[in-house]
């Protein structure tokens, strides 16, 4: 299944990289461009596993793809994981991760996307085309990322007073 990766250092502990990684609501919007529209789904008002979200990407205007997305796993502050239940029609899967770590003074942050292209004979052509576009894009959102790890309206939104 092809991926795409990137990582960044960032200078905050691992327990606030995670809780910035998932933010929502306006908070997340503040730092995610990529993202147009996003909530919880089934009644849900915080992530966790078994949890929903819809996600309206910004990549173009109301007419974005959409995505329903499930939390497979939720390791605070080390890692979580979603798979995509509903999405658009050229992903047959899709799932998205990061992982943290304790790196120094701060804390080493990976996102990662893995992918199905379909229909199954476009692959070839179409998954070294969607490696550079997610890459393009996971490189985008991850230095946003970055930027929100020292942005004082993300930190002071984050619960429990993780960002002091």
């Amino acid at each position: 299944m092809p991926q795409v990766s990137c990582d960044v250092h960032v200078p905050v502990s691992p327990t606030v990289a995670f809780a910035v990684s998932q933010t929502h609501g306006a908070v997340r919007l503040r730092w995610d461009s990529f993202i147009r529209e996003q909530r919880f789904l089934d009644g849900a008002e915080e992530p966790g596993v078994g949890v929903r979200t819809f996600t309206r990407t910004a990549f173009a205007g109301p007419l974005s793809p959409t995505m329903v997305s499930r939390y497979v796993s939720w390791r605070s502050p080390t890692s979580v994981g979603m798979t995509m239940e509903t999405g658009p029609w050229f992903f047959e899967r899709f799932g998205a991760g990061w992982r943290f770590s304790a790196d120094g003074e701060g804390t080493r942050a990976r996102w990662k996307y893995t992918f199905t292209i379909r229909p199954a004979w476009l692959r070839p052509v179409a998954e070294p085309i969607g490696r550079w576009l997610l890459g393009r894009e996971i490189r985008a959102r991850i230095r946003a990322f970055a930027a929100a790890c020292e942005d004082e309206t993300v930190l002071a939104a984050l619960p429990g007073g993780c960002g002091d």
